[in-house]
This record gives C-alpha cells, sequence and structure tokens, in this order.
C-alpha cells in the first residue's frame, strides 16, 4: 500500500484491512464493500441504521444510507414527481381511507417475503416511537393488512398528504421492527444490503442480487466518513474517493478543472436556519426576535460566505419547495434593531448562547461566527458553544438551548415536512405556539388539492416568517465533486442520491 493511501485511510479512521477487501471498511464492523464498489464520502457521521431510531429520525447522513438498504411504498423520481415504490398503486377511497396495492415476489435481503403484514408493523413502530417523525404520523390511525399485497391505511380525519408521509416510511421485517441488531447490521429490501458500519466512520453495503427493479449496476458502496473538508477533497482528487458532497463554495476551486475530477450541482432542499427558542426569555418577546434578525446584513453575509453556494432565503422554506411563498425580507437596519431593543427593555443589550455542531453544514463555524459579530454590534453578547453532534441533538430536542443553528433537509420536498411537522404547537420545536398557525397547518395537512394546499402553507409561511421565529439566512446548492469514471449519477436536491442507477469504472 502506497503512502498517500495509507496517510488517506487514517485520516478516514479506516484501516489497511480495507484494502486488501478493496473498499474502505473498519476492520472488525463485518466486511468490507466488494472489490469495484464506489467510494463515495458525505459530509456528516452515520451514527445509527435503524430506521425508527427517535434519535435519527430525520439524520440527514442516516437516511442516505437508508434510502439504499430500505424500501418505501412510495417514492420521488428525478423530476421530484411522487411515483410508486413498493406500492404498485394507490387509491383514496374516501376522506380517511388510503388503499395500496404491493408489489408481489418482493423479498427482504434474508430472502422472507415481503408482506402487507410488514407494512403494518412498521406504521406501528414508527408510530409508537416518539421521534422528530411523529407529527407526520399523528392523523395516521390504523393500518391493516387486507390480504399480502393490500394496505388499508385508515386515518382520524382528512390526510391529503399521506402519499408523501410515506416516503419515509420505511419497511423491514415485522419480525426486527424492534430488535437491536437494525442498529448496526439491518435487513431491508433495497437495493444494496449493510456488510459492515462502524458509527461515525465507516458504511459498507454490498449489492442486493434478488432487489426487486433489478440489480444495481455497482457491486457494493462503501462510505467513509472525512471530518476535515479538505482532506475530503485530496482524496477526491487522488481517486481515493470517488464521490464527496457537499463541497463547500469557498473550496469548489480545490475541485472544478481538476483533472480526474468534475462538479455536479443542484438547488438543494438543504437550508441553514437558526431558531431562536421562544418559550425563553428574552426570545418570548416578538420584538427582539425582529430586532435579532434586522441586526444581520443577509445579503452580504450570504454572498461573501457562500457566494454561488446558496441564495439569500424569502421564506422559512426553500424556493425549490412545494409550498414555498416568497415573503418581504428584512431590511439590515441595526438602529432598528436598537429601537426594538430598547422598546422590549433591552436598551443595555442582553447576553446569550447559541449552539451548533461544525459537520452540520458548509461554513457552519464562519456563519455562526459572522451572526455572532454582527449581533454584538447592536449589544447582543453570543457566547458560541460549538459542540458535538450526538450532544447537540440531545439539547435540541429537550429545548436546551437559547438560539441554534442548524441545517435542515426538506427530504420530502413539501412543506408539510417542515411547516407542518415543526411549527405547531404540539410539536414544540422552539417553544413556539401558535393557535393560528396551527390551523392553518392542520387544514393544509387534510387538503388533498394542490392548489388549496399551496394557498395554505403561503398563510403559514408569512406567519413564521413575521413572527420571526427564527432566521433563515440560506438555501444551499449542492455540488457534488465526482471522479470522471462515473457514470449514471444525478444530483439530487434532498442531498440523498439514488445510488442504484450510477456506474464506477475500475481501472
Amino acid at each position: 500500500m502506497d503512502l498517500r493511501r495509507r496517510e488517506f485511510l487514517a485520516l478516514a479512521g479506516l484501516g489497511a484491512s480495507a484494502v486488501a477487501l478493496g473498499g474502505c471498511g473498519g476492520a472488525g464492523a463485518g466486511a468490507a464493500a466488494p472489490r469495484g464498489s464506489l467510494r463515495a464520502a458525505f459530509g456528516q457521521p452515520v451514527t445509527d441504521l435503524d430506521p425508527y431510531n427517535a434519535g435519527t429520525a430525520v439524520d440527514e447522513a442516516s437516511l442516505i444510507v437508508k434510502r439504499l438498504v430500505f424500501d418505501t411504498l412510495v417514492r420521488r423520481d428525478e423530476a421530484g414527481r411522487l411515483v410508486p415504490g413498493l406500492a404498485a398503486s394507490w387509491r383514496r377511497e374516501n376522506d380517511t381511507t388510503w388503499v395500496f396495492r404491493l408489489r408481489s415476489g418482493v423479498r427482504f435481503h434474508d430472502g422472507s417475503p415481503l408482506t402487507a403484514r410488514d407494512v403494518v408493523a412498521c406504521l406501528d413502530r414508527t408510530k409508537a416511537v416518539k421521534s422528530a417523525q411523529s407529527a407526520l404520523w399523528a392523523t395516521v390511525k390504523s393500518a391493516r393488512a387486507d390480504d399480502d399485497t393490500t394496505v388499508t391505511f385508515v386515518t382520524d380525519g382528512p390526510m391529503g398528504t399521506l402519499p408523501v408521509n410515506l416516503t419515509l416510511l420505511f419497511i423491514v421485517p415485522a419480525r426486527l421492527v424492534a430488535d437491536p441488531a437494525q442498529k448496526r447490521r439491518p435487513i431491508g429490501s433495497g437495493p444494496f444490503r449493510v456488510t459492515g458500519f462502524t458509527p461515525s466512520t465507516a458504511v459498507e453495503l454490498a449489492r442486493f442480487d434478488g432487489y426487486w427493479a433489478g440489480p444495481a449496476r455497482l457491486p457494493g458502496i462503501s462510505m467513509p466518513f472525512i471530518a476535515e473538508t479538505s482532506s475530503a477533497i485530496t482524496a477526491l482528487r487522488n481517486g481515493d474517493v470517488d464521490l464527496l458532497w457537499p463541497v463547500p463554495s469557498d473550496q469548489l476551486g480545490e475541485v472544478k478543472g481538476k483533472r480526474g475530477v468534475r462538479v455536479a450541482s443542484v438547488p438543494s432542499w438543504t437550508y441553514y436556519l437558526t431558531w431562536f427558542n421562544c418559550g425563553r426569555r428574552p426570545f418570548t418577546d416578538p420584538r427582539v426576535r425582529r430586532a435579532m434578525v434586522q441586526a444581520l446584513d443577509m445579503d452580504e453575509i450570504v454572498g461573501k460566505l457562500f457566494g454561488a453556494g446558496a441564495q439569500r432565503m424569502d421564506a422559512p422554506i426553500p424556493s425549490t419547495v412545494f409550498g414555498h411563498a416568497a415573503q418581504r425580507p428584512y431590511a439590515h437596519d441595526p438602529g432598528a434593531a436598537r429601537k426594538a431593543l430598547r422598546d422590549a427593555g433591552l436598551g443595555d443589550g442582553f447576553e446569550t448562547t447559541m449552539m451548533w455542531f461544525d459537520a452540520t453544514g458548509p461554513l457552519a463555524r464562519e456563519l455562526a461566527q459572522t451572526m455572532i459579530s454582527a449581533w454584538k454590534d447592536v449589544g447582543v453578547t453570543v457566547r458560541p458553544q460549538s459542540i458535538e453532534k450526538a450532544e447537540w441533538l440531545q439539547r435540541l430536542n429537550t429545548l436546551d438551548w437559547d438560539m441554534e443553528l442548524q441545517t435542515n433537509t426538506v427530504t420530502t420536498g413539501d412543506a408539510a415536512f417542515t411547516l407542518g411537522r415543526l411549527y405547531t404547537s404540539k410539536a414544540n420545536r422552539m417553544g413556539y405556539k401558535n393557535p393560528a398557525l396551527d390551523k392553518i397547518l392542520a387544514e393544509a395537512g387534510q387538503a388533498a388539492d394542490s392548489g388549496d394546499r399551496a394557498r395554505l402553507y403561503a398563510e403559514a409561511c408569512r406567519i413564521v416568517w413575521e413572527d420571526a421565529v427564527g432566521v433563515f439566512p440560506a438555501a444551499l446548492t449542492t455540488a457534488y465533486g465526482l471522479g470522471t469514471g462515473i457514470t449514471g449519477f444525478t444530483p439530487a436536491a434532498n442531498n440523498q442520491p439514488d445510488l442504484s442507477t450510477v456506474t464506477r469504472r475500475t481501472p
């Protein structure tokens, strides 16, 4: 093994045994991916593979792997349309009843047949585990298996978003829905099966030749986590990694135009947000929240930090997502911000904190520091808290924070996933409670007509924006760095590309 290869493996936290097997897998964590596998590196670590783990229910890195290992009844195609997955067809019989017909002959990785009973067990498990997905399923009263290939969903009331939500219901054998082994070596029915997994280090996948849609073109996928982006870019340019994403805008120059590498970009469903804990003083006062937004020169911040790698947001969700409605941007006005603070009884300013984890997205630390500096100019001292992802997740979910910075992905491409799931009083994700907004979001979730849904989500965008529930700086453009030997790749707006169609030319 040459020195360059050893250095890469050391950076990725991987062992020499991976090279002997032709992959990038961690020793002692199971078999490495087969020789000739795609080597793909995402910018966040994968910590768990259980599809029903409460802590990783909407975790972006985990979802990338889950979409390769598990199937869903409904999926989105490359154009963003809802299309059949495990369900060959579906119909809405009435306001509270949906019937889904499953494909026949589908088998799990262990050879067992997939039936409607597995789907029912997976829904029951999803509803039983309280997680960031729970709000999506609250209206689903029950599911039943009418026969091996027919599932009927019954809802408490009208629910127009069920097909969209089902793009997130991963199906596993009924007997395994609560099996702890699913965290490390899960069984699904997707195009790849897990052969090795070391949390926060590497995932090893091999092609599942019995996949119902036909075998993937790749023999496998090896996914190392490389914490330092500069090291990951070096690995891409050296040929030690075939696919890397996202490539930060300030480092695109290290990839574009370089020999043996190309870049594919797409406006993504991923964006930065900074929530205020609206249940904790002084952020209980909307005047204070608006002042914090007015203190920021968003055009300058987004332009200087991200350049062509992002767009300033004009709503609490990206413009590429269904339900987006443009709002009037807050003007940069430090004078107005200081006056608003005085009116709120904070003429002398105040101290607070903001937490984030660096791997949340490109230039996260720089974005945090830039905002903190701007807030200092209006008398607000923000103590930075850059912490590990696990601690950030725990504190986020228990509302143990003042402000927090993160990227979020509207993984279904629909406002129901973000606005409908996060901003209700019942969800209580940022201490914000607004009965009027609750009513609008409930109506949007019930509506089947896309025009009605768009109108309702537009009103929801207005309320969240005007109440300054958070700061919404930038919608990101995801840049994928690819080795020239990669074909059949389509960049994904949700950061979760379908790698089953990819081919890797081996030397």
